[in-house]
């Protein structure tokens, strides 16, 4: 075992610390943080709009929000707060990630940000359209001259009876209209355009503002006016190479956007990739043993975490209250996960059935160390860590105990939340429970924190489970460090 610590402390370490500090992924971390106001505003919104819509409906039969008078305007609003957030969680990252890119490039942030927003806003769809079939005939000349007139355009087509096998004709119809953002390009769907597209725009605009091909104004000019005019050439180059690149792709693609291609060849099945049981269990070890050597695991792998689980549970939220084929709330998701358009497992996954109490499960420490430790200084910090970690809070027992480089707890601190993961992975993709939907605050207490994720009752009794599972591993190791003698001062 001390070998192995060693070897870790020796390679590991230095290599995660090189990680944890590199310039573009701080930018990346802190560009998520910088998106917490208005996710989690939307998802407040959304998590009363099931409480006060969705939940009683599961609980009354004939329950309808829009026939009970306050509670359907509430509903109201909160859909507008909805709107501002969550819909178009992509538009906020794309200036969070901008301003922090520039940020770390140390030239004008807030110049940065907006390069990263008309990156994004380029490559979106600018139009809607529908085409609807008419059996020909059914429409007058007049009806379809005033269809034209309105700027739609009507074909005819043949449609072959799949049992017949009789011909038909049909008018086609085809509206457009310009001006019209897709929705599904603003969200969450947008963010891995964001993090390619827009990391080559800022930088481009970075390395031009730090070798100073800028306009350059007297020193009488106000420095806001001088520093808007300096990012004037830089900007503008970022942009159109962007836009060259949309350009040429929607050439050889066949008019194709780039982000409906990021998001089918690279974010899909990279999303894809990771909904693994392997996958979520790796990362949940390197999290783990990240900690143990004192660095914030979340916060070192908050690209993967964030960009990749809190993408899938922005989808998830969006489907909850966009709806899908049809169907709303939980059901819409279930149906999106069964055509790869929404996730099983997602960000909030992790803290409702492996992190009770923070990293590690470390509340389930805390009970066994009140039940079952001899040493005085074990139950002095249990005592002290109990309240922060009913809200998750685990700093107090991770550095007072400590677990940090504790070679006793190192492996119950690996393993109880690895089983954990493992229970709460099966039991949500067997259907035992539903994905999760809703981003309640982490400070939520365990149980009530799974419960209000999914809104299933059965989310509770998983969690139960995991928090069993993972005191019958933590026990035997306090148990074990009673034998320890206390070093002396």
């Amino acid at each position: 075992m001390n070998k192995l610590l060693a070897w870790m402390e020796k390679h590991l370490v230095p290599f995660a610390a090189k990680i944890g500090s590199q310039k573009h992924l701080v930018a990346l971390r802190d560009a998520f943080i910088g998106t917490m106001p208005a996710t989690m505003a939307g998802s407040v919104a959304l998590m009363i709009n099931a409480i006060i819509r969705d939940l009683p409906a599961m609980l009354i039969k004939g329950y309808d929000v829009a026939n009970v008078p306050v509670l359907r305007d509430i509903v109201g609003i909160n859909g507008f707060v909805w709107q501002g957030t969550l819909a178009i969680a992509g538009v906020i990252f794309a200036y969070t990630w901008g301003y922090n890119l520039a940020k770390a490039y140390k030239v004008n942030a807030a110049a940065g940000g907006v390069v990263g927003l008309a990156t994004l806003f380029q490559g979106v769809a600018f139009s809607a359209s529908t085409a609807i079939n008419v059996p020909k005939g059914e429409l007058g000349q007049k009806a379809l001259d005033l269809i034209t007139a309105a700027g739609s355009t009507v074909s005819v087509s043949d449609v072959k009876d799949p049992v017949t096998g009789a011909i038909s004709q049909f008018d086609t119809i085809t509206t457009g209209a310009w001006g019209w953002l897709k929705l599904a390009h603003l969200g969450g769907n947008a963010y891995f355009t964001v993090m390619i597209l827009g990391a080559i725009s800022v930088i481009i605009y970075s390395k031009l503002m730090l070798k100073n091909i800028t306009i350059k104004l007297p020193d009488s000019v106000p420095p806001a006016i001088s520093k808007a005019f300096a990012a004037i050439i830089p900007a503008t180059v970022a942009l159109y190479v962007i836009a060259i690149i949309n350009y040429v792709v929607g050439k050889v693609s066949g008019g194709q956007l780039l982000i409906d291609l990021i998001q089918k060849y690279i974010a899909e099945p990279f999303m894809g990739a990771t909904q693994s049981l392997f996958a979520v269990l790796i990362i949940g070890i390197f999290i783990q043993v990240l900690w143990f050597f004192g660095l914030h695991g979340p916060n070192i792998m908050a690209p993967i975490l964030e960009g990749i689980y809190g993408q899938a549970q922005l989808v998830n939220q969006n489907i909850y209250q966009a709806g899908y084929n049809g169907l709303k709330g939980a059901d819409a998701v279930k149906e999106a996960v069964k055509d790869g358009k929404a996730y099983n497992w997602v960000r909030g996954s992790f803290d409702a059935y492996a992190w009770f109490g923070g990293s590690g499960g470390t509340l389930v420490l805390i009970v066994a160390i009140i039940l079952f430790s001899k040493r005085e200084d074990y139950r002095a910090v249990g005592k002290l860590s109990l309240g922060p970690g009913i809200f998750n809070i685990n700093e107090p027992v991770m550095f007072g105990l400590p677990i940090v480089l504790n070679p006793i707890l190192v492996i119950p601190f690996v393993l109880a939340p690895t089983a954990s993961l493992a229970i709460g992975w099966l039991a949500t993709n067997a259907g035992l429970v539903n994905p999760v939907t809703q981003a309640p605050t982490w400070v939520t207490p365990p149980f009530l924190l799974s419960f209000m994720a999914t809104f299933d009752w059965r989310a509770p009794i998983v969690t139960l489970v995991c928090v069993i599972v993972s005191f019958f591993i933590w026990a035997p190791f306090v148990i074990a460090a009673n034998k320890v003698e206390i070093p002396e001062d």
